[in-house]
């Protein structure tokens, strides 16, 4: 906030003419004066305010062996927050004759003492630092309104966050930062000064700083720290560089930010999730209704083009499902800012516990390509299933059935397993082969009656007590994900040769077939891929 000081005050012409000195209280020069007033009373101080200048030729001040007098004059001024007292030489005193409790008295309070050597018009004094504090108190109210208009105007502008912190900047004239609750820097604008280390060890230096109300400074680094969300909702803080005291002026700059941030947070909340509603309609409606003109035009607003396009189905299936709504969100989020990257309009939808995307592509540009590049920035771990582009509208609905079929052909990525960090595989219908094939027949009974036939020995025999001391499911996968060696298929299980050619003597008694036979072995693999994409689906 602009004041006007004592030392100001002294640099006034008007108060030069009189040649003033400091007696006493020169520490506390920098006090704000507020106003002045012209007295010979010795009981003012109830009729002061805090920041008020006294002056006085002393005529109506006790006597000077009166210390007791004086002493009391002076604390009243420095109780009542007087600014400083100044005093004219000529009247009553001369100069080097104030008594020496007057000095003393105000030396001990911290009150600046003033003297006048030469005569000054008081009346002269009075107007001009009334005028100038006036002066200040308008430039004061004339900030205060450019702060309001430049928020309000960027809240009707319904104003990104950049803008807003742009508008910080420029105000403050020093370097602003926008955190998260995690004490990560979100945005960061240089002041006017470049300091090449700001952002040294921010987080650290951030998490030791807390903030008793909605805003407070922090003096051991400089900065104006101010809460984003309530108390209980703290979604992050905004920084300005301050290496001072901040002004009122700074502080509101602070808070009318907060507040526009946080309309935009909120609009941007809205809008989101209105879109995603929007979507999810238009997603649901294109795969299990008619294509009619008004589908079309909704879609053609929402920004999906229909018209002499193609279309590309893909579902997404993160690893960690059992982190909740959370962290489809994120993925959510991660595949609109990779559509928008790659340019191609997109329903983007959760439905269910995975993320469907549909893509709507120019009908001359090849689609496969453009989908790996979608799914090459998105860096969560997450199985990728994409369907075959189709030409037309009306079978939308098989390109997502064929993106759903692969996902499900493909095994779940298990939660902090995967490609986390780096691009998403994007599976197709030929990658999948014969898993592919017995996830579309799904839960068909045959299936089902098929695979207990080829593998209920077996359950049996690893369920009973002699199979709790040796279990054979396991070496019948070892040979079977090893066709080539059966040294490989023993090392994968960490026996000897010997001692995997005796549990293979025991597993072919026990299921009764010859496992040389290369019709025997598809048929026990087919089983044991169908039973493990059945127990997939029952978790």
């Amino acid at each position: 906030m602009l004041h006007l000081t004592l030392a100001d005050v002294l640099n006034l012409p008007v108060v030069r003419q009189g040649a003033p000195v400091v007696l006493a209280g020169e520490v506390n020069l920098h006090a704000a004066v507020r106003w002045v007033h012209a007295t010979e009373l010795v009981d003012i101080a109830p009729l002061l305010r805090a920041g008020d200048l006294v002056l006085t030729t002393g005529v109506g001040l006790p006597a000077d062996g009166d210390r007791a007098g004086l002493q009391g004059f002076i604390d009243s001024l420095a109780e009542a927050g007087c600014a400083g007292l100044m005093v004219e030489y000529g009247r009553r005193w001369q100069e080097g004759t104030l008594p020496p409790v007057l000095v003393g008295a105000c030396d001990e309070a911290g009150l600046p003492l003033v003297a006048f050597t030469h005569e000054v018009r008081f009346a002269a004094v009075i107007q001009t630092v009334g005028e100038t504090v006036v002066d200040q108190q308008l430039a004061q109210l004339r900030e205060a309104e450019r702060v309001h208009e430049t928020f309000t105007e960027l809240s009707f502008e319904q104003a990104e966050a950049q803008q807003v912190l742009e508008a910080v900047r420029r105000l403050a004239g020093a370097p602003v930062v926008l955190e998260n609750d995690q004490h990560r820097p979100l945005d960061f604008l240089p002041g006017p000064v470049v300091v090449p280390d700001f952002l040294d060890g921010w987080r650290a230096r951030s998490a030791r700083v807390s903030v008793s109300g909605r805003t407070s400074w922090d003096e051991a680094n400089g900065w104006l720290v101010t809460r984003l969300g309530s108390r209980e909702q703290t979604w992050g803080r905004l920084i300005i560089g301050s290496e001072q005291p901040p002004s009122q002026r700074l502080i509101a700059v602070a808070e009318r930010a907060a507040a526009s941030l946080a309309l935009h947070r909120l609009r941007d909340r809205d809008q989101e999730n209105a879109s995603r509603r929007r979507h999810h309609e238009l997603l649901l409606a294109l795969t299990s209704q008619p294509v009619d003109d008004d589908l079309v035009r909704r879609c053609e607003l929402a920004g999906f083009p229909i018209a002499r396009r193609q279309f590309a189905g893909v579902v997404l299936r993160p690893a960690a499902l059992g982190g909740g709504r959370d962290n489809l969100d994120e993925v959510i989020a991660a595949v609109v800012a990779a559509a928008h990257a790659v340019k191609v309009p997109a329903l983007v939808a959760q439905v269910d516990r995975e993320v469907r995307l549909l893509l709507s592509i120019p009908a001359s540009a090849q689609a496969d390509p453009l989908v790996d590049r979608l799914a090459a920035r998105l860096r969560q771990a997450m199985v990728a299933g994409a369907g075959r582009a189709v030409m037309v509208p009306e079978a939308i609905d098989r390109t997502m059935a064929e993106a759903r079929h692969v996902a499900d052909s493909v095994p779940p990525v298990a939660p902090g397993g995967g490609p986390s960090g780096q691009a998403v595989t994007v599976h197709r219908l030929p990658d999948v082969h014969l898993h592919g094939l017995l996830t579309l027949l799904g839960e068909d009974e045959r299936v089902r009656l098929f695979v207990d036939r080829e593998l209920e020995p077996l359950r049996r025999h690893d369920s009973s007590p002699a199979g709790k001391q040796i279990q054979l499911l396991p070496v019948l996968r070892a040979l079977l994900e090893h066709p080539a060696s059966k040294s490989e298929a023993a090392a994968s299980l960490h026996l000897s040769r010997a001692a995997f050619y005796d549990r293979l003597s025991k597993l072919e008694r026990v299921l009764g077939v010859d496992l040389d036979n290369p019709s025997i072995r598809v048929s026990l693999h087919v089983a044991l891929i169908a039973d493990d994409l059945a127990q997939a689906r029952a978790r």
